[in-house]
Formats: C-alpha cells, sequence, structure tokens
C-alpha cells in the first residue's frame, strides 16, 4: 500500500500530485500525505538549524530581531490562511512555506552570494536550488533499500512542486527585462533527474499556484516585519516618508534591488497612501504602547496585502478551489507597490548601509576559508553523512559540491566555530 491509498485529497488533487518519488506504506491512514509532507518539513534537522541562521540581521543581534526559523513560521501562517482562502490544500502551501529558506546557508543572503562566487566552476550556488537538493538528497530521512540512495523527505510531487520557487535550471532562465539571464534558479545539473520528476505535466518554468503563493506570502512576511525590526531596533522612523529627499533615495533603492516591477507613478502613490493610513506609526518610543501599536500596524499591512490577491484572483477565476495549475495568482499594481516600498525601506536604512560593514566582508572570508580547509581536509573534516558523499563523488567537481553542502548546512554560530578550529591556528 502507498500513499495513493490514502483520505481523498481536498479540492482537484490527483493520483499523480499525491506521488511520492520512491512509493512508501502509510503509517496511518488518519492523515492525508500532505499532512504528512508538512510534519517531515517540521521535524527536519534543517528546519531547526534556521533558528541560527540570519535573516536579515544575525540572531545575536538583540532578543527581538527576526532569525531565518521565526520568518519561515510567519510565511507559513501567511501563505496557509492565504492558500485557503484560494481553495489551495493548506498543508501543501504550509510545506512550501516552512521548506522555503531551507538551503540558505550562514550569514543570509551575504553568505548566499559568497557561495555562489566559490561554486561558480560548478554551476554556482543558489539558496533556492539547495532548498530542492535538501529535500530530495540531504536530508536524512527515506533511503531506497534497492539502491541504497537517499531521497531526503520523500514528499509528494505537489509539496515539492510548490516549494519550487524558480522552475528552471540556471541554463534555462528566463531573461530580465535588460536582456541578461536571471540570477535564480531551483535546481542544480546534478539533481537534474528528480527536478524533470517534480515537473512532470507541468509547463515549462510556470510555478504552479501554490508555489506563487508561498513567494507572494514570502514577499509579505519580510516586507512587512523587516519594517517592524527596523523600527524597534532603531534603525527607521515611519516619519522619513515625509522628507522629499529620503523618497528618492528609497525609490532609487527599490530600482536597484527590485528593478522596474512597478511604475514610478505607482511607488510615488505608495509612498502617499501608506502613511495616510490611520494604523501608520509615528513617534515611536519603544513602549508597549507603541510596540501594540506597531503590530497593529504590520497586522493591517499583511491583511491589506492578502485581502488584495484573493480579491483580484477571485475576480478573474470566481469562486470554487484553485489548484495547481488551474490560476495565476493576480497582485494588483498598487499591492505590489506598497510591497516594494516597504522592501525599499529596508535596503535603504539597513541593506544597504549593512553591505559596507566589516563584518560582512568577514562573514564572506569565513566562508571561503571554510571551502578552502575543508576541500583540503576531506572527507575527515567533514560530518559522516557529507564524507560519505565525498567518498562516492566521482570528480573534482562532484567533491567540491559535497564541500559547498556541508559549509551551507552551518549556522552562522557553527561556521564562525568551525572557522576558529580548522582554520585560525593554521594561520
Amino acid at each position: 500500500m502507498t500513499d495513493l491509498a490514502d483520505p481523498a485529497p481536498v479540492g482537484r488533487y490527483g493520483d499523480e500530485d499525491r506521488r511520492r518519488w520512491l512509493d512508501e506504506a502509510p503509517k496511518s491512514l488518519q492523515r492525508t500525505p500532505f499532512e504528512r509532507d508538512r510534519a517531515r518539513i517540521l521535524h527536519s534537522s534543517a528546519l531547526r538549524r534556521l533558528g541560527a541562521k540570519t535573516q536579515v540581521l544575525g540572531p545575536a543581534t538583540d532578543d527581538f530581531v527576526r532569525t531565518r526559523l521565526t520568518h519561515t513560521l510567519e510565511v507559513a501562517q501567511v501563505g496557509r490562511e492565504l492558500g485557503k482562502a484560494l481553495g489551495c490544500d493548506p498543508d501543501v502551501v504550509d510545506a512550501a512555506c516552512l521548506a522555503h529558506d531551507l538551503g540558505h546557508p550562514p550569514f543570509g543572503h551575504n553568505g548566499e552570494r559568497a557561495l555562489a562566487d566559490l561554486a561558480a566552476p560548478i554551476g554556482g550556488f543558489e539558496g533556492n536550488a539547495q532548498t530542492l537538493r535538501l529535500l530530495t538528497r540531504l536530508e536524512p530521512k527515506v533511503t531506497d533499500p534497492a539502491s541504497g540512495r537517499a531521497v531526503g523527505l520523500n514528499l509528494t510531487r505537489a509539496s515539492l512542486d510548490a516549494a519550487t520557487k524558480y522552475p528552471w535550471s540556471a541554463a534555462d532562465a528566463p531573461l530580465r527585462p535588460d536582456g541578461t539571464p536571471s540570477a535564480k534558479f531551483g535546481v542544480y545539473a546534478d539533481d537534474a533527474e528528480v527536478f524533470v520528476w517534480v515537473r512532470q505535466g507541468a509547463p515549462d518554468r510556470v510555478r504552479c499556484l501554490e508555489a506563487q503563493v508561498m513567494d507572494l506570502a514570502d514577499d509579505i512576511s519580510y516586507s512587512v516585519h523587516d519594517v517592524e525590526d527596523a523600527v524597534v531596533g532603531g534603525r527607521l522612523e515611519l516619519e522619513v516618508l515625509e522628507v522629499a529627499e529620503v523618497r528618492v533615495r528609497v525609490a532609487a533603492q527599490v530600482r536597484a534591488w527590485y528593478g522596474d516591477a512597478v511604475p514610478d507613478a505607482a511607488l510615488d502613490e505608495a509612498m502617499d497612501r501608506l502613511p495616510a493610513l490611520t494604523t501608520w506609526v509615528r513617534g515611536y518610543d519603544g513602549s508597549r504602547r507603541a510596540l501594540a501599536a506597531l503590530k497593529d500596524m504590520t497586522s493591517q499591512l499583511i491583511g491589506r496585502f492578502c485581502g488584495a490577491a484573493i480579491d483580484a484572483t477571485r475576480e478573474v477565476y470566481g469562486p470554487g478551489p484553485l489548484t495547481r495549475y488551474d490560476a495565476e495568482l493576480v497582485v494588483p499594481t498598487p499591492t505590489l507597490a506598497e510591497i516594494l516600498l516597504l522592501k525599499g525601506l529596508a535596503v535603504t536604512f539597513v541593506m544597504a548601509p549593512r553591505e559596507q560593514e566589516p563584518l560582512y566582508r568577514r562573514q564572506r572570508e569565513i566562508l571561503a576559508d571554510l571551502v578552502e580547509v575543508l576541500g583540503d581536509r576531506a572527507p575527515v573534516a567533514l560530518e559522516p553523512p557529507f564524507a560519505a558523499d565525498w567518498a562516492h563523488a566521482h570528480d573534482d567537481a562532484a567533491r567540491l559540491r559535497v564541500v559547498v553542502d556541508q559549509v551551507a548546512s552551518l549556522t552562522d554560530v557553527s561556521a564562525a566555530d568551525w572557522h576558529a578550529r580548522l582554520v585560525s591556528p593554521r594561520r
């Protein structure tokens, strides 16, 4: 008996959506295959490690700042409710949201850029491609008894597809408006076999609806919550949008970081519209009353953005459950502009200034040093699962990928500890 004998799924999910790479006998008929997917991610070691990985500011910055784990849990809550309102199976969306950042390395996007440079000779590094690799290969849960091959969490096709934010390889990446290929991709060349299986029957380079919901939930969560963290941390006062010079700076950062997703006029209108909301916080002083007002603002913004997307999508597709490739998520331009404005505030007052800090250069050096020393001292310096991967690697490129897998698995804290133990004594 396999998962295909489980209780009927919600909505329009069929047998192929519920199929796993490796057939398994279900442990209980009381849970759907998608509920099991969610549980497997929730109990994974990769999810636990996110608690010590950077979201925007490092986990040790203060007690309030969000980590990758708290961000992930917030994305899952937003995505689950948004998906449910559209008729998606909430556990498929929840699983995708819980999984969406599993592949991110130490030190957030700073670490991702460092590993991308270090792994350039073997096809690069991308957090989303690393997520697929982790879900289907690296995270220990299921092994094929016939071949001995690890198949990761062995999730259903629907959940894996929902977790695939960029359903293409680096070689097949779509072109950006300036004619250059997107730097984002969702699969490495040596994971192509399982990617083809996941994407069976899917339109080329088109995300399923559940993946689109996950992506919007991610955008909503980090745009709103990064601003909240910045206000509480004393890095941003929301009154700045009343200053013409600041508005110009924020608009410039939106263009530099996020391109031309919305017209200039739409962004300008968002700069007028959001501060006019009755919940927009001014005069934040750190008191409980101010904290409560700030939390109310974030809650209202999340509801505002989700509600607009739900209404716009329903206007196009009507009532009834929308799943997989039945629909495209519709996000109105004014809503997208408001989300981008919040991202622009975080970039202007938090992300861009930190790029010049010595700490961030040091983080990239730590990862570069670890890749070098682990490559020299492998397999003995690797953790046992990665040492086994090293032993089975067929060439230098495959061995470098194993080293990158090991480094990417580390947390901010463990990367610094490994560096102190393995690199510092050599200097």
